[in-house]
């Protein structure tokens, strides 16, 4: 078997390229404004921050526990509305400090109530072009999901993915991940002071409730399926998440925050200690030699390799499951024997198999398998005792669906989008 190949890219990667591509490196890292911003930072980081701008250490965890408050149960978004702080801290912050989130170019809603968020990011350098990614927030009728991005592009390559043909510019921050928690949240109204305009605000693990957005769904739900993977950018994403389950603040449940991943075998095992999220696992093939193809990190960690380490992941119970993404292709991975041996591959993993619909896009040369062959395919592995759901596509008239997200920065042209469009209304 020949070496993994890694390797810089600078440009939309062409199918031609990424067929030996294992891994893409970042073109750029993260640099910080000469301004901070307080959304992302840790308690401890926070406490710091405190500490450099001359607040006393005997006040520094009272003053961290408010600016926590106004910032993640409130929403604050200017440090003048902090009131339970003293005006002379509050401008001291302001001269060092800001809450900014992410920059909102553009937001889209589908026809199915989907909504997708452009946002822009700065790049390493102050004079060059900024950088975008894209957020998504899919209602449902028991809980509302944020889908968050790690990354600006994706580290991998695999073939069926949108994002994949996208080089990757750089890694996101804590405060970038957070951020478009923040970001959502301010679109939804999803804040306390906006639920007691209405009439209640819902627990953070209650999916639907009045607030002061009228009794629209707000976010229960956080799953780190968007552009990029997560565990290559791993320090940034376990801080993030962290926040989001902190329960003074966000306080989703981390039973209620997933984390997907194509298989980075090293980090499985320490997001399960280090975060204690629910885990997903881009599987979509039960040989080598087809994931080798349709995922190609899987030349690095083959499928043995991944299963074991999915087998030993922390936690894992019946209660806390395994979610293994399996993305239907017609005539590639949706034979009647690759459900058998997909139930065979995963005996003993506490596990749901969740069925994608492929999403299309412009130039890709897969099609979705027919309606049919995907119950039949869900049939196999619900009678081997397992859930199949099959996940419904939402959002593919905004390009928001699984797999379709790319940036701004590899804009699509007008004659792409309507080529897509039309194979949404069509589907």
């Amino acid at each position: 078997m020949s070496e993994p190949q890694t390797i810089s890219v600078s440009a939309t990667i062409s199918p031609a390229t990424t067929a030996g591509l294992v891994e893409k490196t970042p073109l750029e890292r993260y640099q910080p404004p000469a301004k901070p911003s307080l959304v992302g930072l840790s308690r401890a980081q926070l406490t710091e921050a405190l500490a450099s701008i001359g607040v006393p250490a005997s006040q520094r965890k009272m003053r961290v526990q408010q600016i926590w408050h106004w910032l993640y149960v409130r929403g604050a978004r200017r440090f003048d509305a902090m009131t339970s702080i003293s005006k002379d801290l509050r401008a001291t912050l302001d001269q060092h400090f800001t809450l900014a989130r992410p920059e909102v170019v553009a937001e889209q809603i589908s026809a199915d109530g989907t909504r997708k968020w452009l946002l822009r990011l700065p790049g390493e350098q102050s004079l060059e072009r900024p950088h975008e990614i894209e957020c998504v927030y899919i209602p449902e009728a028991d809980r509302g999901t944020l889908c968050l991005s790690s990354q600006v592009g994706c580290t991998l390559a695999c073939s069926f993915c949108h994002t994949g043909t996208q080089r990757l510019v750089r890694n996101l921050a804590p405060g970038e991940i957070v951020g478009q928690i923040m970001v959502a949240r301010d679109r939804l109204d999803d804040w306390l002071a906006a639920a007691q305009r209405g009439t209640e605000i819902p627990a953070a693990s209650t999916a639907v409730g009045a607030g002061g957005n009228g009794g629209q769904r707000v976010i229960s739900n956080i799953v780190m399926m968007g552009m990029g993977e997560p565990l290559y950018n791993f320090e940034a994403v376990r801080d993030a998440l962290l926040i989001a389950a902190d329960g003074d603040g966000i306080a989703i449940s981390k039973r209620r925050i997933t984390l997907s991943t194509s298989g980075v075998v090293p980090n499985i095992a320490r997001a399960g200690a280090e975060i204690g999220c629910m885990l997903a696992v881009s599987l979509h093939a039960v040989h080598d030699e087809l994931r080798n193809e349709l995922v190609p990190l899987n030349r690095k960690y083959p499928i043995k390799e991944l299963l074991d380490t999915c087998r030993n992941y922390p936690g894992l119970s019946n209660a806390r499951r395994i979610t293994f993404e399996y993305v239907m292709l017609k005539g590639v991975n949706d034979s009647l024997g690759d459900a058998k041996a997909l139930v065979k591959l995963l005996k003993g993993i506490p596990a749901k198999i969740n069925l994608i619909p492929f999403n299309p896009w412009p130039g890709t040369r897969y099609e979705c398998s027919d309606w049919e062959r995907i119950e039949q395919f869900s049939e196999i592995i619900f009678n081997a005792g397992y859930a199949s759901p099959v996940r419904t596509p939402r959002g593919r008239d905004i390009l928001a669906a699984c797999g379709q997200l790319k940036s701004a920065s590899e804009r699509l042209s007008a004659r792409e989008r309507i080529a897509l469009r039309a194979m949404a209304m069509t589907d």
